[in-house]
């Protein structure tokens, strides 16, 4: 018999947990949301299951606890339910955060029971509940020995790859996170803009820059990022980067920090891949500012 599960805090990560630990065996004895519709709703995906706008009618006789709130709750529905004596001696209690530690529920410790944090690496844009979102992700995973032993498990069976990370590294984990997905959209966004720009219709604008995009992910999965770097900076052509930078001050000047700002690291990226010759490189830094 695998551990039972209760979950608290019902949006995407949570309800998906919820469906999926199901699937794979984990009995789910109750869930929980601020909002009595919502805590119903994702009961309702696994008939039976126990519902409540109070986590402390679901957590006490689970054998993991997973807190599944925004990340400016979890301490304080942590410490709530210790309080009340909503977790059982020696039960796993996780949050789901990719920034924030572990220890942040010491509470939960005091009361008894192991603490965790389980993080999967992906975007929970969609409400698509028949495709197992976890499946063949990263499943970052940290706090107590027993508790981190539990989640490579629970990671294993949702078909994820557990990793392993040290507490004190949550912040610089997530930031690496934030910076390879969210800010990616941000930097494909600006790219969309240049493209309408040069005439490219909205619809369009994939067909165009698609192949390119796919192209530079897969040499990036093949060789690292500092030897997929292609392009003007690369080659060291300030003239190129001369005309777009006058051409964006032109037509989208409230994007031209931002673009002197990614080139400037591409220099950085340039420099350590040894194809920027030292005049280029003293020109294009003296150009971005």
């Amino acid at each position: 018999m695998k551990a039972t599960c209760a979950v608290v805090g019902c949006g995407r990560v949570g309800t998906s947990l919820v469906v999926h630990l199901n699937r794979v065996g984990y009995p789910i004895c109750g869930v929980a949301s601020r909002s009595l519709g919502s805590a119903e709703k994702a009961a309702g995906l696994v008939p039976g299951t126990p519902f409540s706008t109070d986590p402390v009618d679901v957590t006490p006789g689970a054998d993991v606890v997973f807190i599944t709130t925004p990340d400016d709750s979890i301490a304080e529905v942590a410490v709530a339910l210790a309080e009340r004596g909503g977790f059982k001696e020696g039960a796993s209690v996780f949050h789901c955060s990719g920034s924030l530690p572990s220890t942040l529920m010491a509470a939960v410790k005091e009361a008894g029971a192991l603490i965790g944090s389980m993080h999967p690496l992906q975007s929970f844009a969609g409400t698509d509940l028949v495709v197992n979102p976890f499946d063949g992700i990263i499943m970052s995973v940290e706090g107590d020995d027993k508790s981190v032993e539990m989640a490579l498990s629970m990671a294993a069976d949702l078909g994820a790859k557990g990793l392993t990370i040290a507490t004190h590294a949550k912040t610089m984990y997530h930031a690496a996170a934030v910076v390879a997905s969210n800010c990616f959209v941000t930097v494909q966004d600006m790219a969309w803009t240049f493209i309408r720009d040069a005439g490219v219709s909205e619809q369009d604008a994939w067909s165009v820059l698609g192949p390119l995009i796919e192209g530079t992910l897969d040499n990036i999965k093949k060789v690292g990022p500092v030897e997929a770097l292609t392009g003007p900076i690369a080659r060291g052509d300030v003239a190129t980067i001369d005309a777009h930078l006058d051409k964006i001050a032109e037509m989208q000047p409230d994007l031209t920090s931002l673009y002197k700002a990614l080139c400037r690291h591409t220099v950085d990226v340039a420099r350590r891949k040894g194809t920027l010759a030292s005049d280029a490189e003293e020109a294009l830094m003296k150009r971005l500012g």
